[in-house]
């Protein structure tokens, strides 16, 4: 119970804000669990949708306007942010509008898209129309996720509010293994290009 109320105090002081810090900066896991603790009565579903929707809104905002104002400047002096940036105009280039609605949802492009499109011609009026769409769907989609974790977890839990700490972690160890099914995926498929820069390695040194 101690726990309980400590979360709780602490969530109705800082929750909101730190929602809205934590979606402008980057994304799911904070949203899926404040879906959760929706569930669990510490927030209201619709106040984490909000919350959260603004803060995807103005942080894609932030970033494109900054690519628009200093983009050159910051793929010149930045080694990852100019790999990042040759196959994020591939994905451009390739799917045009629909970009600016999905670049939320793209692993390891979250920042990097906006970014980029603000770099481009593409009209700031026209990405801010697709990225509050995209926003209000990936804020009702993620939110949505954690609070039917809670409402599934009731179905085999007799008191969620007992065994909560331990849903949390359980829920957390989620996320983490998605997380990291990102990434190993994503190594997996460098494989060629790491075999070929390690061979033109090899001829150099040769």
């Amino acid at each position: 119970m101690h726990f309980q109320q400590l979360l709780r105090e602490q969530l109705q002081v800082h929750g909101y804000w730190v929602l809205f810090i934590w979606t402008f900066l980057e994304g799911e896991a904070g949203l899926i669990l404040a879906g959760f603790f929706a569930y669990q009565g510490y927030f209201t579903l619709p106040g984490i949708i909000a919350t959260s929707c603004a803060g995807a809104f103005f942080g894609d905002q932030f970033y494109f306007h900054l690519g628009r104002l200093k983009g050159d400047f910051l793929v010149g002096h930045s080694h990852l942010l100019a790999r990042k940036f040759r196959k994020a105009l591939r994905l451009i280039e390739k799917y045009g509008t629909f970009v600016a609605f999905v670049s939320r949802y793209t692993y390891g492009f979250r920042i990097v898209l906006p970014l980029i499109l603000g770099m481009t011609t593409f009209p700031s009026w026209k990405f801010c129309r697709l990225n509050a769409l995209s926003a209000l769907a990936w804020a009702t989609i993620f939110s949505l996720v954690g609070y039917f974790f809670g409402a599934g977890a009731s179905l085999f839990v007799e008191d969620v509010g007992r065994c909560e700490h331990y849903l949390i972690l359980i829920l957390a160890g989620l996320i983490a293994c998605v997380w990291l099914s990102h990434f190993v995926y994503s190594w997996w498929r460098r494989r060629p290009a790491r075999a070929r820069l390690r061979r033109m390695k090899e001829r150099h040194r040769s």
